[in-house]
């Protein structure tokens, strides 16, 4: 049990009995009454203990400064957990914390919008940088990084984009068709898929499904590295960590995009195909003699060039968050999911930049 008395400024706490959870049950102080006064803990007869009664005593006394409190004769393990506890500083969280003010969150976040802009720009003008040793033959990376991330997102993802785009394709067929049979006019269905697939559609699924496995995969890696210090051991031996580790990736995309987007337009025409021959009895003579009829060159090197771009930009976001990961096992999977989210979010905005740019180029 605690008796408490006050003798002018002094409060004397006596401990006495079995002191556990039950003890304290109809003690009340006031926290704001002992900030400013001496506490006495005296050991007026403790039969036993337990930590829920220590952790009693620092919340009563967590306020009051540790010099103002003094025990006498209390249990030895009981006075050093609670002085513990008391010397060591509170974290203050969110809830427990001082709400800031709204202009000051706004400026916080604009401060830190800018400064998170700031590492984007310097992290593309380092990777330029490292093109240009590359291209003078003095980047420091090795051939056989570039080989291995080159069938990484290379042979091993002609599979799924292979896949998607032929369900893509069936799909932008079944829907295309359904519309002009009202106009009787279905078999301008090739047409559609052809220059949908080959203008933009085979580029965003690609781009969709790289960002999703490579660009993940790029973050996780060098994420991974952060975690373990290898990226501080790259710095320690000076060596640039773009040019070793974001150049063969880099490269290997850029290479490997245009490929898939070209498998990804033949797969996505083979799946209109597919469901025009099979279920809108469309005659595979015809589909043919329309898709030769509606390719174009023009919309086929936009969707190439749109797959580089895209490639750029999910090696870029990939990368990036690697680089700037933080250094615990958490931090990876946030990383992970940022390039990812990024990477998808900035190949739309590039995708409505290269539109309006060809609009006004009349491409």
């Amino acid at each position: 049990m605690i008796n408490t008395e006050t003798i002018k400024n002094t409060v004397v706490f006596r401990l006495s009995g079995h002191l556990d959870a039950e003890s304290h049950k109809g003690f009340h102080v006031s926290e704001a009454e002992l900030v400013q006064k001496h506490i006495r803990l005296i050991n007026a007869g403790i039969q036993d203990w337990n930590t829920d009664f220590v952790m009693f005593l620092y919340k009563v006394l967590k306020k009051t400064p540790v010099e103002n409190i003094t025990a006498e004769s209390l249990p030895e393990g009981m006075e050093q957990l609670l002085f513990l506890a008391l010397q060591t500083p509170a974290k203050v969280t969110e809830r427990s914390g001082r709400k800031e003010p709204f202009l000051d969150r706004v400026g916080g976040y604009a401060l830190y919008l800018a400064e998170r802009f700031g590492c984007g720009v310097d992290f593309i003008y380092q990777c330029l940088l490292s093109w240009r040793r590359q291209l003078r033959g003095k980047a420091v990376c090795r051939s056989k990084d570039f080989w291995m991330t080159l069938s990484e997102c290379g042979p091993k993802a002609l599979l799924i984009v292979s896949l998607i785009s032929f369900m893509v394709g069936l799909i932008l067929a079944f829907v295309g068709a359904l519309q002009l049979k009202t106009f009787g006019a279905q078999i301008y269905v090739a047409s559609l898929v052809t220059i949908g697939m080959t203008r933009i559609m085979g580029a965003i699924m690609t781009g969709i499904i790289m960002a999703g496995r490579t660009g993940a995969s790029y973050a996780a890696t060098i994420g991974t590295m952060q975690v373990n210090e290898e990226l501080d051991a790259l710095k320690t031996m000076g060596i640039s960590r773009t040019d070793f580790l974001v150049l063969p990736r880099m490269n290997a995309l850029l290479l490997s995009m245009p490929i898939l987007v070209l498998l990804s337009d033949f797969m996505g025409i083979l799946g209109g195909c597919f469901m025009c021959v099979l279920f809108w009895d469309i005659p595979l003579s015809e589909y043919i003699r329309y898709t030769i009829q509606s390719f174009n060159i023009t919309n086929f090197l936009v969707g190439l060039f749109h797959g580089v771009v895209f490639g750029w930009v999910i090696a870029l976001c990939g990368c990036y968050f690697g680089v700037h990961c933080g250094r615990n096992a958490d931090s990876v999977g946030i990383a992970t999911t940022q390039a990812v989210v990024y990477a998808i979010v900035w190949m739309i905005i590039m995708t409505g930049l290269i539109t309006l740019a060809c609009e006004g180029l009349g491409i």
